[in-house]
């Protein structure tokens, strides 16, 4: 039949709410217990072809309706079924909202087709899992229709089967996959930790600790340029580990807990002193802290680097408007990369 003219996060009853909202709709709803079961399926799917899933849980919901759609899945039991560019099945992105209304209850307003490109199918055609029909025509062409490629037809098939595994390998064989190509992981030289000699730091339970403990042993390795911790808080223990005396020699502020950062370390190669906030639930080196920490270091002899430590991009993005200028930001989810606040320079203190 022709119609033509992104370990991820399986979403839960509360977070696959209705895509109508945005559009024609103001209510959230739940969807029917077997179509939450359906998108998390083809999540599972796009995730074993190498589609980096970072989204929200409603991005990441649009693209699995728009994935399914594609491949003409309406039921779980459809997946040894599903359709493929040689069997001449591809959505326009109206038909794409078209058979969403249809099958799968929605209201979607037909106006919002764009989105259907921009946004929902734009991991999976960029990664060449979902192809145009025309591969010719412009991306904003509305008479341009989406298949799923023939390459991944198979695996995509295999869904629900034993041999799901062994054929979504074989589709990504000898190819960079998008997740691949997105968190490529770098050579970087490893450099150990020097906290103090024999003294091994024990952390208490908790995402906030997790995220403290993996900027000392991935972040500091890294991009630490030889660096010796000289402070370490976590939450129940604000002065876990500190080392007085050299605080004191580089000309530190007198250490307030109201003012301390998660971590100090310091590079005597560089001579920088790296001042890292970890971020979970409180907020990240924002211009006022940025302002107030470089008052208070305006007498140290090492240059200071500012760091926002993240878990993930999603908490990167709930707190990336609050970021200060001057600052670099490390995410633990992808360790091997930073992200720099400004032009000028890179990974490096500023005058102060």
């Amino acid at each position: 039949m022709t119609m033509t003219d992104e370990p991820f996060p399986h979403l839960d009853e509360e977070q696959v709410l209705s895509a109508t909202s945005g559009h024609c709709s103001k209510e959230f709803r739940a969807k029917p217990t077997e179509l939450q079961r359906l998108i998390n399926e083809a999540l599972d799917v796009l995730a074993a072809l190498g589609l980096p899933l970072d989204e929200t849980a409603r991005r990441l919901e649009r693209i699995a309706l728009a994935f399914l759609a594609v491949a003409d899945v309406k039921h779980s039991a459809d997946w040894s079924a599903a359709k493929s560019f040689s069997d001449r099945w591809a959505l326009t992105t109206r038909q794409i909202i078209e058979y969403w209304n249809r099958n799968f209850g929605e209201n979607v307003s037909s106006g919002s087709y764009d989105d259907i490109r921009r946004k929902d199918l734009l991991l999976a055609v960029h990664a060449g899992i979902v192809v145009p029909d025309q591969p010719d025509t412009a991306r904003n062409n509305p008479r341009r229709a989406y298949a799923l490629a023939d390459e991944y037809a198979d695996a995509v098939r295999a869904y629900g089967t034993s041999g799901f595994e062994a054929a979504a390998e074989l589709a990504i064989m000898g190819k960079e996959t998008l997740a691949d190509r997105w968190v490529a992981e770098r050579a970087l030289a490893r450099i150990p930790i020097e906290v103090a000699p024999g003294v091994e730091l024990s952390f208490g339970p908790g995402e906030h600790n997790m995220l403290i403990k993996a900027t000392i042993q991935q972040f500091l390795p890294r991009f630490g340029c030889d660096a010796v911790v000289l402070y370490v808080g976590d939450a129940e223990k604000k002065d876990l580990h500190i080392d007085r005396d050299r605080l004191r020699e580089l000309r530190c502020f007198q250490l307030d807990h109201g003012e301390l950062p998660d971590v100090i370390a310091y590079s005597e190669t560089k001579n920088w002193l790296f001042v890292i906030e970890a971020v979970h639930s409180f907020g990240p080196i924002s211009n006022v802290r940025h302002d107030r920490l470089t008052a208070l270091l305006r007498d140290s002899t090492a240059g200071i680097v500012f760091i926002t430590a993240f878990s993930d991009r999603l908490s990167f993005r709930r707190w990336i408007k609050d970021i200060a200028w001057k600052t670099d930001v490390w995410i633990a989810s992808e360790p091997d990369h930073i992200i720099h606040f400004d032009g000028e320079r890179f990974l490096g203190p500023y005058a102060h």
